[in-house]
């Protein structure tokens, strides 16, 4: 080949490698339709089951009960999937809650695409820049903790960001992690030849930037590509005793590497999207992010702040879909408050997400931690951890120090790991609750530290339900740095207008104590306190100055006085029949929420036309009531409401996040 023509194909190849940019390909359908009642014998359900564990499934029924595959779980159509490819084009990713794909594609690839009659709209996908660590040169920021672990533990130069979470206490009774599988998303992780790594339970890894399941630098790779992935697992789960021990260094991991570090390519939104989709299918019951996203390459694809609202952005629709399906999130709330944007970045908007600042040892806010409020008003972040002067595993097999929210966050999310090992049946709506119950700020939550300083301590010993078909099983662990006289404790509790009563507490002799609550009706208050003696003699209530709470037909538990969520909190969707059905000239149409959902309610006729849209915001989690009116023409005309409707069948239909359910009503005059 001569030096000219090698120089001609070099120039071709080069402008088409820069001529491609990646795009999100969506799809009209999935070879059915979205509101079709999906039969469980059908090939695509059985399909969406089949990608799913074992325990991805169990964990899916807690919150969703026997209808845990929806719309979103069918499997992209291959038919389409095949159609793209016969064009030249590589799919890199299919997300099928989106019902996705992505690829590089050129402009005429891009025109190609867009002509075929099954794809709905196509989009480039975002690439940023992982949430970078903070760098503070400030020697009043150093403190040692003379907490001392009873059990033996030495924690090393790693004890103060384990003491100021309370972190040994729960050590000391044995809960390590054991039992959970968390899932961690970051740029990569030299797990395998590091002290406080490499005994580590990791039961899967899979690199979405090379797609194999190497998640350690290799060929192709910057050096410092699994520098941030490395130093929070050792932050969240590392076991080097004298150097480095992280909350859950127990519990059993699942590695994805999605951000990129390469300067021509950073991280994409669409790798971490397949991330929590294939984590969610795992089984994993946490997942764990220090990545976030707002300004991006070049300004190219920048998010306005109005998407900021826990529902626009891909990463935090990915949270939102995981969380709905018994997932517990957290996230990094970013470093952002010094700097031009001055506030959270995505995906720590999202709607269900346990967001995490970042505070120093003295538990003041890091001077980087980025603050809320989301664009739509919400409290962020949810808690606070130690970010500052971390103690950290590094690439070298040795440590250092670091600064972020992307460390505070591993700390959170080995903390949520203690409360889910200890307590196994806990749903993720019941761990968000602890975590908010179980801060220092949760009287006064706020847009710096939300409600504040999370404890393990506190979250693993506060008071938590198990559904038995005879009823509640209230359980408690008591932690008492006097010790507990076990033969003391006892629960007092009362059940609507009745009077408290006083009874033992089960003891499995070593932990743990329960009592089941006897059956009562929907929506039936109860509260109640626990009343013990320490082995010194010491009398304690607790709580010392007020009761906890809850309703009977949900298994959330307050302490709160003025409570976040006084309101009866629904264990499932569901959508009611409406009232009275047939109905003229107005009727009631009431749902649950068992998470906080963006919701739309509407109205159409026989013919599928749109009639009316009685809902299209963001509702929190609760029992709602919407009303539908038809209105005499005269009247309608009148006071500028709907027009008069014949009477007739109708069909209303609810979304609620993967959630939707059509009923129908008559109109009868």
């Amino acid at each position: 080949m001569t030096k000219r023509l090698l120089c001609l194909v070099l120039v071709f190849l080069s402008t088409n490698l820069f001529a491609q940019t990646k795009h999100y390909i969506y799809l009209k359908d999935k070879g059915v339709s979205e509101i079709a009642k999906l039969s469980k014998s059908s090939a695509l359900y059985l399909e969406a089951k089949k990608e799913l564990s074992s325990a991805a499934i169990e964990r899916r029924k807690q919150v969703m009960g026997e209808n845990y595959i929806t719309y979103e779980d069918l499997p992209i159509n291959a038919a389409y999937s095949k159609q793209i490819e016969l064009l030249g084009i590589n799919i890199e990713n299919k997300l099928k809650w989106f019902n996705a794909v992505t690829a590089f594609l050129s402009d005429s690839q891009e025109r190609l695409v867009k002509a075929l009659p099954f794809v709905s709209s196509v989009e480039k996908v975002r690439t940023t820049q992982l949430i970078e660590p903070i760098d503070i040169k400030d020697a009043s920021l150093q403190k040692s903790y003379s907490v001392q672990s009873a059990s033996g533990l030495n924690y090393g130069p790693s004890l103060n960001q384990n003491a100021l979470s309370e972190v040994p206490a729960v050590h000391d009774l044995g809960i390590t992690g054991k039992g959970v599988l968390i899932g961690m998303l970051d740029t990569g992780f030299r797990w395998k030849t590091h002290p406080a790594l490499k005994n580590l339970k990791i039961v899967a890894e899979r690199d979405f930037i090379q797609k194999d399941d190497v998640t350690e630098n290799q060929a192709g790779d910057v050096s410092n590509q699994d520098s941030h992935g490395t130093n929070c697992l050792g932050l969240m789960s590392g076991y080097d005793p004298g150097n480095l021990i992280g909350p859950a260094f127990d519990a059993s991991i699942i590695l994805a590497k999605t951000e990129d570090m390469r300067s021509e390519t950073k991280a994409e939104e669409d790798n971490y999207a397949a991330a929590i989709e294939w984590m969610e299918s795992q089984g994993v019951q946490i997942t764990t992010s220090s990545l976030g996203y707002n300004k991006f390459d070049f300004g190219i694809g920048d998010y306005p702040w109005s998407s900021f609202d826990g529902k626009t952005t891909i990463t935090a629709k990915s949270l939102n879909l995981a969380f709905e399906r018994g997932v517990t999130t957290l996230t990094a709330a970013g470093n952002e408050r010094n700097n031009s944007w001055g506030k959270i970045i995505t995906p720590a908007d999202a709607i269900n997400v346990i967001t995490v600042g970042a505070v120093d040892f003295a538990n003041r806010i890091a001077s980087f931690s980025s603050p809320g409020p989301t664009f739509d008003g919400r409290t962020k972040p949810e808690v606070v951890a130690m970010g500052v002067s971390n103690y950290i595993s590094n690439t070298s097999g040795k440590y250092s120090t670091g600064n972020g929210t992307s460390f505070a966050t591993p700390i959170a999310a080995g903390v949520a790991g203690l409360l889910k090992s200890a307590w196994t049946h806990l749903t993720n709506q019941q761990m968000r609750k602890i975590f908010l119950e179980c801060s220092d700020n949760t009287n006064t939550p706020n847009n710096d530290r939300g409600w504040g300083l999370i404890s393990a301590k506190r979250a693993v010993s506060y008071p938590n339900l198990k559904q038995e078909n005879s009823g509640y099983r209230l359980n408690k662990i008591f932690i008492n740095s006097e010790g507990v006289s076990s033969s003391s404790v006892k629960l007092n509790y009362k059940i609507g207008n009745g009077s408290f009563q006083t009874v033992s507490m089960n003891y499995d002799g070593t932990l743990k104590y329960d009592f089941v609550l006897p059956n009562s009706a929907t929506n039936s208050l109860v509260e109640f306190f626990f009343a013990y003696t320490t082995t010194s003699g010491t009398n304690v209530r607790e709580p010392a100055d007020k009761n906890y709470k809850f309703y009977y037909g949900n298994m959330i538990i307050t302490s709160i006085s003025e409570p976040l969520e006084a309101r009866i909190i629904p264990n499932e969707f569901e959508l009611y029949q409406n009232y009275p059905n047939p109905f003229n000239p107005t009727t009631a149409i009431m749902y649950n929420l068992p998470v906080a959902s963006c919701v739309t309610l509407k109205v159409y006729d026989v013919l599928g036309r749109e009639v009316a849209t009685l809902v299209n915001e963001y509702k929190q989690a609760g029992i709602h009531h919407s009303t539908f009116s038809v209105l005499p023409a005269s009247t309608a005309a009148r006071q500028g409401g709907r027009s008069s409707l014949v009477s007739g069948v109708y069909f209303y239909r609810i979304q609620a996040g993967s959630y939707n359910e059509t009923k129908k009503m008559i109109i009868l005059k």
